[in-house]
């Protein structure tokens, strides 16, 4: 993946997740429900509250909101800055309703965790931590500090000591639990959908590169007869033009650049992969197509093909679909990038499976990550030294995850471990015989058509190079 898509994929804009709209809706809630709170204390139960001060602070609120409806468009996305202002805004206006209304003797006093969850999930750590501790202070300060509730025969509502005490503990827990799982959980959703439009984006380009193929083999056999031809007329007129030098170079020129011609479409197009009669190929060939390109890397790639014990000596046929072919390159890119001399693929099926095993003779899976290989962004901390092995390696941890995905798209399951051998010193001195990825499908999730009695591939549709208006 290129340092732009890298870029592309980096958590720059969190806070841009949230519209101010959706901030001013909820405040206009809260509002309401204060208002509503202090009319029932006051009018029913008769409580004594300083319901001037308390009006003053939800106005503030009210003109918070008429001031972001009339400046900002409906459609504003908030900054990281913009996000944690209005935030630490509604804590403090929060606590100043909850210090003329007898402070954590009030119950509404969970509310003061709703921001900070909010701020868990659409900002940044930096932010997230300045507004729990902002949260945890004034929650102590209320602790403290705080106008008593008159109750209506004149007497103080407050806590017993170890209540309060309690309810700040709990608070000031609460405060700091819900922000770590509001912001673990949502990491986790986005980064999983980063790497899933990762995955699209691969499996996209993948299938135009086919594609491309197909169009150029296509044109190569279409322009085959063609050239041929040229070709062939150009030879006869050399021939009789021996005596006319002036004229015998034109016709070489003309075949010299049928020759190239011919050289260049060979070049651009090795097969004609939108060919009905090479959609499918066999096992062994799509392994290696998806090999080709780091056979020639310094590392010798050993390929062992043959039948389980008891299976037929034929290949099966196997559809080659894009996901297939990027899933097991990512695979054996992966094996070549991190072996010390050697690759080897094992392809082998029976009558119900199909198997692909690569293995290396490198350091195996570093045995922290072995257990959440497939996870996306998984990699060790110390990833120096891979950058010694791959030269200008910057990647996302996201190839195997984008090969378990693609693979398990197409029907297989994937399974990773660590082979072991005495004398070789893998992660942390342990004994390890490289990395080994088992990729097995059922045969019924790779349909053969030689295996369907009385299916045929049919003919090729005709292509027309040149179509009529």
């Amino acid at each position: 993946m290129s340092i732009s898509e890298f870029e592309m994929f980096q958590d720059q804009q969190r806070s841009n997740w949230v519209r101010l709209r959706t901030l001013v809706t909820l405040r206009w809630f809260a509002a309401a429900g204060q208002a509503t709170a202090i009319l029932v204390a006051v009018q029913v139960y008769g409580l004594q509250i300083e319901v001037g001060f308390a009006a003053m602070v939800i106005a503030a609120s009210l003109l918070a909101n008429l001031f972001c409806s009339f400046v900002y468009p409906e459609n504003k996305r908030l900054s990281e800055r913009e996000a944690s202002f209005w935030m630490v805004f509604d804590i403090v206006q929060l606590s100043l309703l909850l210090f003329l209304t007898g402070g954590l003797n009030n119950p509404f006093a969970m509310l003061v965790l709703a921001p900070v969850t909010i701020a868990a999930t659409v900002l940044h750590l930096r932010s997230t931590v300045f507004l729990g501790l902002a949260a945890i202070v004034l929650i102590s300060l209320l602790s403290q500090l705080s106008l008593p509730i008159i109750g209506a025969q004149g007497e103080m509502l407050v806590l017993p000591g170890l209540f309060l005490f309690g309810f700040w503990v709990a608070l000031t827990i609460g405060v700091v639990f819900l922000a770590i799982y509001a912001r673990q959980v949502t990491t986790e959703m986005h980064t999983m959908g980063e790497a899933l439009l990762a995955t699209q984006l691969a499996l996209a380009r993948e299938q135009k590169l086919t594609d491309l193929g197909g169009v150029v083999a296509a044109a190569a056999h279409e322009l085959g007869t063609p050239l041929a031809t040229i070709k062939l007329v150009s030879s006869e007129l050399m021939e009789e033009l021996e005596n006319h030098p002036e004229l015998l170079e034109d016709a070489a020129l003309i075949r010299q650049q049928a020759n190239r011609c011919r050289d260049i479409l060979h070049s651009m197009g090795r097969a004609g992969k939108d060919d009905l009669h090479l959609r499918h190929a066999p096992l062994e060939t799509v392994v290696r197509e998806a090999a080709e390109p780091h056979v020639s890397r310094g590392k010798t790639v050993v390929f062992k093909v043959g039948p389980a014990l008891g299976a037929e000596l034929a290949q099966p046929t196997i559809p080659r679909r894009p996901e297939i072919i990027h899933g097991l390159r990512n695979l054996i890119q992966n094996a070549v990038d991190f072996s010390q001399s050697k690759v080897h693929v094992d392809i082998n099926w029976s009558e119900t499976e199909i198997n692909v095993r690569i293995s290396d003779d490198g350091q195996g899976f570093p045995p922290s990550v072995l257990g959440r290989i497939g996870d996306p962004y998984v990699r060790r901390r110390r990833y120096t030294e891979d950058r010694g092995r791959r030269p200008g390696y910057e990647g996302m941890g996201l190839g195997l995850f984008i090969a378990k995905t693609l693979l398990e798209r197409s029907g297989a399951k994937l399974t990773f471990a660590n082979s072991r051998r005495h004398g070789h010193a893998g992660w942390a001195g342990q004994a390890t015989g490289g990395a080994i990825v088992q990729v097995t499908w059922a045969r019924s999730a790779l349909p053969d058509p030689n295996r369907a009695p009385g299916r045929a591939l049919g003919k090729n549709k005709p292509i027309d190079l040149w179509p009529t208006a």
